[in-house]
């Protein structure tokens, strides 16, 4: 199928690969130890009061989340949907064993360094699994329907990138609530993915997928 639909094998590839580097971006957000980004915020809080492994916890609460979105709009629900699901909270938590193991304990420009790499790594990978529009993460799920839905403020209509930011802030706040390890990369994560996201949109992943269409 995919050899005769070279679209379709661009679109899985980018699902694929964006999947990936959001589990890596994760696992640098929890060896930068400056916090991590305000979803695994909530989930780092939860698993302050339930007591299994990250990996398992991650899962978990993803299907949770999955009932929900597959009642608001099953078409973010996707292949990328399962890999986030089943894949993504492994990942991350094997890169930062990976790193603990292979570079040991990170110096402060070290932390600097994998807070900068998991902001842009998590903002790109995203941007890469929106284009494909091959399923999103649950959590992403959410605040996508919320702007489809063209909520307003003042009589204005507010754009993803301000309905994402208040999601963000949300986790962020139930996190920190429950004791997640919140700091500055949680702050630049919850104030900026939104519009780093849009920026690798129209930037990279757009201009790729439109280059798969345009392909004889």
């Amino acid at each position: 199928m995919l050899r005769k639909n070279p679209l379709l094998a661009r679109r899985v590839a980018m699902a694929a690969v964006g999947m990936a580097l959001a589990g890596v971006a994760v696992g640098l957000f929890k060896r930068a130890m400056f916090g991590v980004d305000p979803f695994q915020a909530y989930v780092n809080g939860l698993a302050n009061v339930i007591p299994i492994r990250f990996g398992t916890l991650y899962m978990l609460v993803n299907a949770l989340q999955l009932l929900v979105v597959f009642f608001l709009n099953k078409r973010y629900i996707g292949i990328s949907t399962l890999i986030n699901l089943f894949l993504l909270g492994y990942v991350a938590e094997y890169t930062e064993l990976g790193l603990a193991n292979w570079l040991g304990e990170p110096t402060l420009i070290g932390r600097v360094a994998y807070l900068a790499a998991g902001v842009v790594l998590t903002c790109f990978a995203a941007a890469m699994y929106y284009t494909a529009d091959l399923g999103v993460s649950t959590y992403d799920a959410i605040p996508l329907h919320i702007s489809d839905c063209r909520p307003k403020l003042a009589g204005r209509v507010l754009p993803f990138r301000v309905v994402r930011i208040i999601s963000d802030l949300i986790c962020t706040g139930i996190g920190a609530a429950l004791g997640a390890p919140v700091g500055i990369g949680t702050v630049i994560t919850a104030l900026f993915m939104g519009p780093l996201i849009t920026f690798f949109r129209r930037t990279v992943s757009d201009p790729l997928l439109e280059r798969g269409r345009k392909a004889p």
